[in-house]
């Protein structure tokens, strides 16, 4: 029984995620935490699901405390003083999606062993549920965005940047806003009614979803755009001119700042990211547990991956893009981010996939290590797929955790290297997947 991705429980509602999975769930945290804060983002079956896994912690005897509709960082931040937090959420996901994320008090979310601790209970169906007179009770945290909102403003400095703000209809709409405006920014909004349609775009904050917001930076003449996903645990930018600012980008902006001897990357991280930065970098499994873990192993002083995650660990374990907001606006105050941008190296990247029969799918990836070690390389990373280290590139395969699909990319100095790259790591993939 495999459940828990990197980032928690998920699945299409009432078909691959339902009530009852989500009251299970509850019963086996319950028992494991004394209390919880739990909270909701915009999805249409948040209330549903709040409802079934509070039902569930409180049968194990843990008391529950309501947050209500707020992003996952905001949560994370109510579980501090608690035993932890239950964050009913499917990310960047499509609308259909829901799911549950379990985090630590240190905003953490679950790790390996936790989860699989989790699903063994699942498994077994054994739960600790309490007699009638010791069940858990159900409270209401009404101060939960006001505590996260004065934690970041405690830590950054004001600005007055005009500020173009894409809360994609989620509980982003409910405190980035305030937040950047009590730093003395003037906001405009947009996609800020939260609403699990997501009528405005989809909650994923890709280049390709964000064509209004970057429109809107243009038009308005604002200094800044700030783009979240469905539950503000990510943000993306589009900088003065209206151009998206890739994540790439952004982690070594963030990491040149706060990276003073150590940061932690994903392994499918820019090799700009090497050339940029002073600090010593550890690259690990894509995914924020996993980082926020090797961020806490090796006493980081940041974290992030190019899907828009950054964890700043002298705040939170927990990925917050409500923070990443703040912290981009206090660069930006310093010089234009297309400025900012123009220091950063930018070098040819391609990328391509080949989809497989999963019912042979771990013969081929037998085949394809196979392959992969007769490449002559300097060297090769395998935590997370295959990452191979050339002079003057890499590259990465890696089998995707949600279909039968692998995907294959390489980087280097120049576009005719890393054409030649593709090509070796093509043939080897290809030649497996026949």
């Amino acid at each position: 029984m495999s459940l828990f991705g990197s980032s928690g429980v998920r699945g299409v509602i009432n078909k691959d995620f339902t009530p009852e999975l989500a009251a299970m769930i509850g019963m086996a945290v319950g028992s494991k935490m004394k209390s919880a804060a739990v909270g909701t983002d915009s999805r249409t079956a948040g209330p549903m699901i709040e409802a079934a896994v509070s039902s569930g912690l409180m049968a194990a005897g843990c008391e529950v405390f309501h947050a209500g509709l707020v992003t996952t960082p905001t949560l994370a931040e109510a579980s501090r003083a608690l035993g932890g937090g239950v964050m009913v959420t499917a990310s960047h996901n499509p609308p259909e999606y829901e799911g549950i994320k379990l985090l630590n008090p240190d905003g953490s979310g679950f790790g390996v062993r936790q989860t699989e601790a989790i699903e063994s209970q699942l498994e077994s169906k054994k739960f600790k549920l309490q007699p009638w007179d010791k069940v858990g009770t159900s409270h209401v945290l009404q101060d939960a965005v006001r505590c996260h909102i004065m934690r970041i403003l405690a830590g950054v400095g004001k600005s007055t940047l005009k500020v173009v703000v894409d809360c994609a209809n989620g509980p982003a709409s409910n405190i980035t806003p305030l937040l950047l405006q009590k730093m003395g920014c003037k906001v405009i909004t947009i996609n800020s009614n939260p609403d699990g349609h997501f009528p405005g775009r989809p909650p994923e904050p890709t280049e390709e979803n964000l064509q209004d917001v970057m429109k809107a930076v243009v038009s308005m003449k604002a200094d800044l755009g700030i783009a979240h996903d469905g539950d503000a645990d990510r943000m993306m930018a589009i900088d003065e001119k209206g151009r998206f600012v890739g994540g790439d980008q952004l982690l070594a902006l963030f990491a040149k700042r706060y990276g003073k001897k150590k940061i932690v990357v994903t392994v499918d991280a820019s090799m700009a990211i090497d050339d940029y930065v002073d600090a010593e970098i550890i690259r690990t499994r894509v995914g924020d547990v996993f980082v926020s873990e090797a961020v806490k192993r090796s006493k980081a002083d940041f974290g992030g991956e190019p899907s828009g995650t950054w964890i700043f660990p002298d705040q939170t374990y927990c990925p917050d893009g409500v923070l990443a907001a703040a912290r981009l606006v206090e660069l930006v105050e310093e010089k234009k981010l297309s400025e900012l941008r123009k220091a950063i190296p930018c070098y040819p990247i391609l990328r391509d996939h080949v989809e497989f029969d999963p019912k042979n799918r771990e013969k081929i990836l037998h085949g394809i290590e196979r392959e992969l070690k007769g490449i002559e390389c300097e060297s090769m990373l395998t935590m997370d797929g295959h990452r191979l280290q050339f002079k003057e590139g890499w590259a990465l395969i890696r089998p995707s955790g949600t279909e039968p699909r692998i995907r294959f990319l390489a980087e280097a100095r120049s576009d005719a290297l890393a054409s030649d790259i593709m090509a070796i790591i093509s043939k080897a993939v290809r030649e497996c997947v026949k």
